[in-house]
């Protein structure tokens, strides 16, 4: 079953794409689809916190349904751009690890965020107002780029790759306050954030080293803020960093990330971070001189027939 080409795509871009991306950017496709044939489907597959707990299922398929459009264009371009670039790195099982446990955790986060907001304020809008849309997982996907690629300069955005999640963060917050759509995702693509940090930093498996996470300096919190702000920020982020991993920092020392003087020499965890950063700018360098190669084909092939006319 050949999956669906999007308007404004052309159809040669889609031998590049994964079939685990495609596969899910049917499924984004296809939960859009249903929820505009059927718009009762919204109150059974959004998270709508009011009905969490009889349906609990909706703190898995929100997140993979968009009820515009726009979102579900949005999605599924990003998942099928961005996914291209990580999942050859992190590995299809990896990947969509990833997009389970974002998913996931975000909405039960989002769920929690609500029902506290609804006893500070008493208002039922936020127990009642269905929040769906794969705009979590996206903006985790932009923090596993800051990971891999951070001093990589993102084509057209005039920007380095480290900055794409706060970039992002910073535009949410600013949209909020101008539409109701983007106030109501607004803790979706915060927590979002958060938790691929959170994957990324402490959880993701790495079997070459059978170690968990990237401890490096490159990935702390404090470098998602300028750097005016990272000597606030630290001490604070220290408090979660023992909270969430105080003992992985014991493990990490005894499987080879040596310390002198309580300071931390590289180990093999610090290394396959490099590493990792290596494939994934090697992996960009790809992508980047096919398309190059593409446009210089198409231009000679154009050429070609002119000469021919």
């Amino acid at each position: 079953m050949s999956s669906p080409q999007l308007p404004g795509v052309p159809i040669s871009h889609y031998m590049g794409f994964t079939r685990l991306c495609k596969g899910l950017a049917v499924v984004l496709i296809g939960g859009h689809i249903v929820v505009q044939i059927l718009p009762s489907a919204v109150s059974y597959l959004a998270l709508i916190p009011a009905k969490t707990i009889p349906f609990a299922w909706n703190l898995i398929t929100a997140g993979y349904i968009e009820q515009s459009i726009y979102g579900v264009f949005v999605s599924t371009i990003g998942l099928l751009f961005l996914g291209k670039l990580l999942e050859p790195i992190w590995g299809s099982r990896e990947f969509l690890k990833f997009v389970f446990v974002v998913n996931f955790l975000t909405s039960v986060c989002v769920f929690i965020t609500a029902i506290s907001f609804y006893y500070i304020t008493r208002q039922e809008i936020y127990l009642y107002m269905p929040v769906s849309g794969f705009q979590g997982i996206l903006v985790g996907f932009l923090v596993g780029i800051k990971q891999i690629i951070p001093d990589q300069e993102v084509p057209g955005l005039k920007i380095k790759a480290k900055w794409l999640p706060s970039a992002t963060l910073l535009v949410s917050i600013v949209a909020s306050f101008f539409t109701t759509d983007s106030a109501a995702n607004l803790p979706t693509v915060i927590i979002g954030t958060y938790i691929g940090w959170i994957y990324l930093r402490y959880w993701q498996r790495k079997p070459e080293t059978k170690l968990r996470g990237d401890p490096s300096d490159e990935f702390a919190f404090s470098t998602f803020f300028p750097e005016v702000l990272r000597p606030v920020i630290d001490p604070i982020a220290t408090i979660f960093e023992r909270m969430l991993c105080g003992r992985r920092s014991e493990s990490l020392t005894e499987s080879g990330a040596y310390t002198s003087g309580g300071a931390s020499l590289p180990g093999p965890d610090t290394i396959e971070a490099s590493r990792r950063r290596e494939r994934g700018a090697r992996a960009l360098e790809e992508r980047l001189a096919e398309r190059v190669a593409a446009a210089r084909k198409s231009e000679d092939t154009e050429r070609d027939a002119t000469e021919n006319v």
